[in-house]
């Protein structure tokens, strides 16, 4: 019997007793209720409410504006719905880079203010010190390295990372740096399948890949684009699952119409 089937609750325990058996980590972005609790009925393993909220529910063309208070608002949504999902909530850009004790005030908010199970953030090295002191405050972390969108305008596109010997090395070492601080996991993103590969075997914390390959321990999407809500998002490492835009489209203006023409409502849908 898998590891997952037979835990009631989902904990970073759980993910550990996961890789170690080779089981594999499912985790899906979202960030309201309804979403929350169709994904967490369905049995995924981690919810991640993402700072991808800036670019999906808000509209904006990257995840830095998106402030505390509102991934709070997302998290708490998301939260009320789930029964057995671990929560994981992205720490925004400008709450953790500048010091240390903002980033644990930042985190305690999330914890308190929303009920969930982590945060995440983004970074190895530079981040050191914030994840050290949210960790010692008994607050889990996940980390992220590889392609970290909240870096954007640093790297200028949203290419593969680590493709060259000298970022592969600091990435490499980034991990080992992030599993002493006492991350549970890291998400690795866009970078080659075979450094993905060599990072995840190297250490003993779960490793959840973006396109970043089928090493990884686990694998991670934005609902958005698997559902096929977005259309002009394509990388070549998504799958899109559905093609709710299609559908949703289709449904709206059969609605229209059956409005239009005094089909809806029929004798049956009024009182």
């Amino acid at each position: 019997m898998s590891v997952q089937k037979e835990i009631k609750k989902i904990t970073t325990h759980t993910l550990q007793k996961m890789k170690a058996s080779g089981e594999k980590i499912s985790m899906l972005t979202a960030y309201d209720y309804s979403f929350a609790g169709i994904f967490d009925a369905a049995g995924m393993d981690v919810i991640l409410v993402g700072d991808s909220a800036s670019n999906v529910m808000a509209g904006h063309e990257t995840t830095l504006p998106i402030t505390l208070d509102q991934m709070i608002y997302h998290a708490a949504s998301v939260i009320r719905a789930v029964k057995r999902s671990l929560v994981v909530v992205d720490l925004p850009f400008g709450t953790y880079q500048s010091n240390s004790e903002i980033a644990l005030a930042s985190a305690i908010r999330i914890m308190k203010e929303t009920g969930a199970h982590a945060i995440k953030l983004e970074g190895g090295e530079e981040v050191l010190e914030s994840i050290e002191r949210i960790v010692k405050a008994g607050i889990p972390v996940m980390g992220h390295l590889g392609l970290t969108p909240q870096s954007i305008y640093q790297f200028g596109t949203y290419a593969v990372r680590a493709t060259q010997n000298e970022e592969a090395q600091k990435l490499q070492n980034d991990v080992q740096l992030l599993q002493k601080a006492g991350c549970f996991a890291v998400v690795l993103e866009k970078i080659p399948a075979q450094l993905a590969k060599k990072v995840t075997e190297s250490v003993h914390i779960p490793t959840i890949g973006i396109g970043a390959g089928p090493h990884c321990d686990g694998q991670v999407l934005v609902m958005h684009d698997m559902l096929g809500i977005n259309t002009e998002f394509k990388p070549r490492f998504l799958r899109q699952y559905l093609n709710l835009h299609e559908q949703i489209t289709a449904a709206v203006k059969q609605y229209i119409a059956d409005v239009k023409s005094n089909d809806f409502p029929n004798d049956n849908e009024s009182y």
